[in-house]
């Protein structure tokens, strides 16, 4: 079956067009634009105007897309920002209106299952792992043994988010990045709610942090997903990279090989989230994954799981 997956979150706006037979995915296509669509929610509440817009633009484009490689079923998603906006009806209904397009908000035990249904497709049999999916308005961490999700939370922490509350300096002032870190490591230890903290032997990131730092630490340019997807980051290598990106202002870091400029203002944001999730649950190294919720709705969606 042939399916289109729309996935609009707080930072970005992405597309996948695959082949799904069984559990098997074949890319036809895939897409992603940094529309910022959360921008501004976490004061205001609400989706701006400008911002739907360019969420609007693009989707007109991936519509042309899926429509040209003849999909058969199309799943459109949003998730953290459009979850927070008070007017995110009024956004659901434009979408609907604009291109018979019935996308569909998810929570966030749904983003997080979807998300890692799409993380561990294809791999073989895996003792404890965490996923991490660092968005732009919230972070998932789901932990899991083989296909059985174990664990999972979905907390109140992204790029977009974390950097409009505590990011008001170029370069961001060690201050700053300190407050950060308290608060998305008090929001990590109030979602484990001072049990027992969950067992993880293997971490897998997915989304914009962890495949922009790999993509840093190789010097690739241009990106090259084939080489981000597998590569092994360690959290010495992660902590080098936060000090070297938060130095510098901003016109410098859109500069850095491999960091896509769009992705420059949020990254040292992205960059403490990772740190901090891998120092509460012990990790020394992440593994990058390419695979995400593009992979686990369409997975679902091909076999019937999403309405």
């Amino acid at each position: 079956m042939r399916v289109a997956v729309i996935d609009m979150g707080t930072n970005s706006t992405r597309l996948l067009v695959a082949d799904v037979n069984g559990s098997r995915i074949t890319e036809l296509e895939r897409r992603s634009t940094v529309t910022r669509l959360g921008r501004g929610v976490d004061t205001s509440r609400k989706l701006a105007a400008d911002a739907i817009e360019a969420v609007c633009d693009t989707v007109a484009e991936y519509v042309a897309i899926y429509e040209e490689l003849g999909a058969e079923r199309v799943s459109a998603i949003a998730t953290s920002a459009v979850r927070d906006a008070d007017n995110s009806g009024a956004f659901i209904a434009e979408l609907r209106e604009r291109f018979d397009l019935r996308a569909r908000t998810i929570d966030g035990a749904e983003e997080a299952r979807l998300t890692y249904l799409g993380a561990v497709h294809g791999r073989p049999p895996t003792p404890e792992t965490l996923v991490v999916d660092i968005g732009g308005g919230s972070t998932e961490l789901v932990i899991g043994h083989g296909d059985d999700v174990e664990f999972f939370t979905s907390l109140q922490v992204g790029v977009v988010r974390h950097t409009e509350r505590y990011i008001h300096h170029d370069p961001p002032e060690a201050g700053e990045l300190d407050a950060l870190t308290k608060d998305v490591s008090s929001a990590i230890e109030a979602a484990i709610g001072g049990g027992r903290l969950p067992r993880a032997k293997l971490g897998i990131g997915v989304a914009g942090t962890p495949t922009s730092l790999a993509a840093i630490d190789q010097g690739l340019d241009p990106y090259d997903p084939e080489r981000v997807h597998g590569y092994t980051l360690g959290l010495g290598a992660i902590q080098r990279m936060c000090s070297q990106l938060s130095a510098v202002p901003l016109e410098e870091r859109v500069k850095v090989k491999g960091l896509h400029p769009s992705r420059a203002p949020t990254i040292p944001a992205g960059i403490v989230i990772l740190i901090q999730v891998m120092r509460t649950f012990g990790l020394e190294e992440i593994e990058v994954s390419e695979h995400d919720i593009l992979y686990g709705a369409a997975l679902a969606e091909a076999n019937g799981a999403l309405n």
